[in-house]
């Protein structure tokens, strides 16, 4: 399955995902909503740790093999966990106060840093056709910013906004810290999804913590099945995600967009489960970017 496939695979569980994570957080408590969605994703994997130890036949499949690692690799598959709790915090608080419809294209703007890093930094060359598809869907991305603003969100004095945003750069640094640790330093994708996971529930504990102690009676939580579902559907997308990236010659800039479509599914379920109004205009930024999608597609295997 090449890269172009796995990422669009990638990116309708990644849509899906963000509807059960609007569920989540809707007139929720985030700090809890985080901690047992990070919990729910650590204990898928905990069991296939301890078979690829003790007994690796034990495993329904090789893809769920969890390779042993030294000390300097769980650093790095640490710190992509730290850089990724940040991105999810900010972005989650910022999800519980805007509409859907936006919140989603903000995040999906993620792609123009990726490329502008990846072009500048490691040495990434886009061809002619896979830019024009590139260039596409990054417009299309930045016509809902001017959308935004006939729903009063002003993107320039609006804090959850600029939460997203920072929540989106940090996206892109892991994107890019993906590449590296999948590519040059040689980890397979089992391996750090399953210790990404592991790492991030000591990431989030102390945030749980402190809304336990002091937050808990002001900011009241509620259980919701969509918290453990928010788990599970950024397992699939990931793991999808991971073994795009692991592709022999993948491009991160390509990679990137494609998995970002995902707001399309955020699109839909934005006006058909939450109303969301100036939905007409907002189609024509979409409809532009899955023609991006399609040139994409077309030159992406190339």
């Amino acid at each position: 399955m090449n890269c172009i496939l796995l990422s669009l695979s990638s990116a309708i569980f990644l849509g899906l995902y963000d509807i059960a994570k609007k569920s989540a957080v809707r007139d929720n408590a985030v700090p809890p909503v985080l901690f047992f969605n990070v919990l729910t994703a650590a204990c898928v994997w905990i069991p296939a740790i301890s078979m690829s130890r003790l007994n690796p036949d034990w495993l329904p499949t090789e893809a769920l093999y969890v390779d042993s690692l030294s000390w300097r690799m769980h650093g790095l598959l640490l710190a992509k966990s730290g850089l990724v709790g940040a991105s999810w915090i900010l972005a989650l608080y910022a999800l519980k106060n805007l509409p859907m419809s936006i919140a989603a294209p903000i995040r999906a703007t993620s792609p123009l840093w990726t490329i502008l890093i990846a072009v500048t930094f490691m040495n990434e060359r886009p061809h002619g056709g896979q830019w024009l598809g590139v260039s596409m869907i990054l417009i299309s991305f930045y016509a809902f910013s001017l959308l935004g603003r006939k729903e009063g969100i002003h993107f320039h004095r609006n804090r959850w906004v600029g939460f997203m945003i920072l929540a989106t750069l940090l996206g892109s640094c892991s994107a890019l810290y993906d590449k590296i640790l999948l590519q040059q330093v040689g980890i397979r994708a089992s391996t750090m999804q399953a210790w990404f996971s592991v790492y991030l529930v000591p990431v989030m504990t102390p945030l749980a913590i402190r809304w336990a102690v002091k937050d808990r009676r002001t900011n009241a939580f509620k259980w919701r099945w969509s918290i453990p579902l928010i788990a599970i559907l950024l397992l699939a997308s990931d793991y999808l995600y991971f073994s795009a990236v692991q592709e022999s010659g993948a491009l991160i800039s390509v990679i990137s967009p494609l998995r970002r479509t995902s707001l399309i599914i955020a699109f839909v379920a934005g006006i058909c489960i939450y109303g969301e109004k100036n939905w007409r205009p907002k189609a024509m930024s979409i409809a532009g970017l899955l023609i991006g999608v399609y040139v994409l597609a077309q030159f992406g295997s190339r």
